[in-house]
């Protein structure tokens, strides 16, 4: 299985603050993990802090 990550970093919160947002960003998502049991076909947009859609994180491949 893969965890993946997509944020799109030029435009927006991330353009002017990419350091900053994308730490934001991993904080909130890696705290909110324990709510999925990630498992393939998981997934979820991702926003910055001015919440806007900014990419998706999603879980992919077979369990096991």
């Amino acid at each position: 299985m893969k965890f993946l990550l997509e944020v799109t970093m030029d435009e927006g919160a991330l353009a002017e603050d990419p350091t900053g947002e994308l730490q934001r960003i991993l904080r909130y998502w890696g705290g909110n993990l324990h709510h999925y049991a990630l498992r393939p076909g998981d997934g979820s947009a991702v926003y910055d802090s001015a919440h806007q859609e900014v990419g998706r994180w999603s879980v992919e491949g077979r369990a096991g």
